[in-house]
């Protein structure tokens, strides 16, 4: 078995992220429990009263150490430790551990899963130190103190594992400091002097615990350890050291959030269409929704529609303090890419959603909808749009079955129609060195833009005019739907050719001297 443990050092300071310049510190009752870089320059230390912290840092933001944020955050962390190896336990207060035997082959070798690791929690702003070996106890013995040997129990390496941990302090032998004042007295510092003497004696005057913590770290005594469970939903909270309002900090802070969403989905093979980010104020919330068009766990996507999202919205107060939830979880396989880059390619079509995603982030998701086919025979009822409608990626134009509708704010004053989208192409009897002629619409074909409401046309000797008479090529065709409801229709479509050699969709109410109106233009 091969155990790595990932110890957390500074986890009370590290709980909060802090995207403010002012310097920072966790206390502990009346006294400083931890600091970051900016305190210690001012030259406050760890075990300084407050009061003196703050008489020599005035701007210094002071915590209280926050221990069930503590554990909340080990939690988070386990989850998020899934996607190396599904057996991840916690090493209380400021640990966890992973036996990743079996994981492996998967990461190529100890070193790439290593580097993967440090650099995943490198991107969540902890100072994690990690070690390996062969039993779980010993892995955060090894990690505890900060020794640079990574050992892996590999026999033909030479190093026996009691070496190894020969030269550790005698102190994480007793973490709860019950023997540890005893053992000094001996002359005991390190584990290597507290290996050389008789177990008896050891055994007669410190009784079996701490002779079966150096059996369970050397691995001849079982060592068994109870595996996180991940939750079904994704949900964490982070509180931040200040109150903060600008967008740009708020996504440097929620990005540990975001990280950890996408290793909790990576470990389940899943993905989430829809994520919600609660910022807490002094007294209300706000609650930002991010819709995705297909599944995802890509966490710096994740990071990038927040971005837009942020910056487009206009906060009410500063925010304390974040939530992330994702409930919509969904299983997510992997995609078969293409063997060349391009049209059609793997890189080509993945790029197609997440556009659409920005821009639903940047301009809402009112305003970015999908398009796709209704079982109806009227003309303005044969789309259906909205946010929920599954925008297709694939080529056809619009009488495929889906497209991607995008309003800016300007109206333009025509809409988008379904049907069997025709405009200008290239006519199919045309020979290769000809110039391509506009094709012209045949009875049936539907327009690609049609009016958000017909247009009556004025008539000339009962011909229809619009921009000059039209010249009706095809038709009638006979459209009569709706008598069941209060809006039916009794209408003769036609093709018509207007002066510009345009093509245009009317049609004549079937009524005693019915109107003309234009409903739709094909190019």
């Amino acid at each position: 078995m091969l155990w790595i443990a990932c110890h957390l050092p500074r986890l009370p300071l590290e709980l909060f992220v802090s995207p403010t310049p002012e310097p920072f510190a966790v206390a502990q009752g009346r006294y400083i429990a931890a600091c970051d870089k900016k305190a210690l320059a001012r030259g406050v230390r760890p075990g300084m009263s407050v009061a003196a912290a703050c008489a020599i840092a005035p701007r210094l933001r002071v915590k209280s150490r926050d221990v069930a944020g503590e554990t909340e955050a080990l939690l988070a962390l386990a989850a998020w430790c899934g996607q190396f190896t599904p057996n991840v336990a916690l090493e209380f207060p400021d640990a966890v551990l992973l036996e990743v035997s079996a994981s492996l082959t998967l990461f190529k070798g100890r070193a790439p899963m290593l580097a993967a690791l440090r650099a995943g929690l490198g991107e969540m702003h902890y100072s994690a130190r990690i070690a390996c070996a062969r039993t779980p106890l010993a892995a955060s013995w090894l990690a505890r103190s900060g020794a640079p040997h990574d050992y892996d129990g590999v026999p033909d390496e030479g190093i026996a594992l009691e070496t190894v941990l020969a030269r550790l302090p005698v102190a994480l032998a007793d973490p709860q400091g019950e023997w540890l004042a005893a053992l000094e007295k001996m002359g005991i510092a390190t584990i290597g002097a507290l290996l050389a003497q008789p177990r008896a004696g050891l055994t007669q005057r410190f009784g079996h615990a701490l002779c079966e913590r150096l059996d369970q770290a050397l691995g001849s005594l079982a060592d068994p350890r109870i595996w996180v469970v991940p939750p079904e939903c994704f949900a964490a909270n982070l509180e931040l050291p200040a109150e903060v309002s600008q967008a740009e900090a708020l996504v440097f802070a929620a990005r540990r959030l975001l990280l950890q969403l996408g290793g909790f989905l990576q470990a389940r093979a899943s993905g989430v269409q829809r994520f919600s980010l609660h910022l807490a104020h002094r007294e209300r919330a706000t609650e930002i929704q991010i819709g995705l068009v297909s599944p995802s766990r890509d966490a710096a996507h994740f990071t990038l529609l927040l971005r837009e999202r942020l910056a487009a919205t206009d906060l009410p107060e500063p925010v304390r303090a974040m939530r992330l939830e994702a409930n919509d979880i969904q299983p997510l396989s992997g995609e078969s890419q293409g063997l060349f880059a391009g049209p059609g390619g793997g890189a080509d079509k993945a790029d197609w959603p997440r556009l659409i995603e920005r821009l639903r982030a940047r301009l809402g998701g009112d305003k970015v909808t999908g398009l796709a086919l209704a079982s109806e025979h009227r003309p303005e009822r044969a789309s259906m749009g909205g946010a929920n409608v599954k925008v297709g990626l694939g080529g056809g134009g619009v009488g495929g079955g889906g497209g991607v509708g995008v309003d800016v704010g300007v109206d333009v004053g025509v809409g988008v129609g379904v049907g069997v989208g025709v405009g200008v192409g290239v006519s199919s009897d045309v020979d290769h060195g000809a110039k391509p002629l506009v094709h012209i619409p045949k009875l049936g074909d539907r327009p690609l833009w049609l009016l958000p409401e017909p247009r009556p046309l004025p008539e000339l000797g009962a011909a229809p005019q619009h921009e000059g008479p039209l010249a009706l090529i095809a038709g009638p065709e006979r459209i009569e739907s709706g008598w069941w409801e209060d809006a039916g229709i009794k209408r003769d479509y036609f093709v018509a050719r207007t002066q510009a050699l345009s093509y245009v969709w009317i049609y004549r109410e079937r009524q005693p001297a019915g109107r003309w109106y234009l409903h739709g233009l094909f190019s």
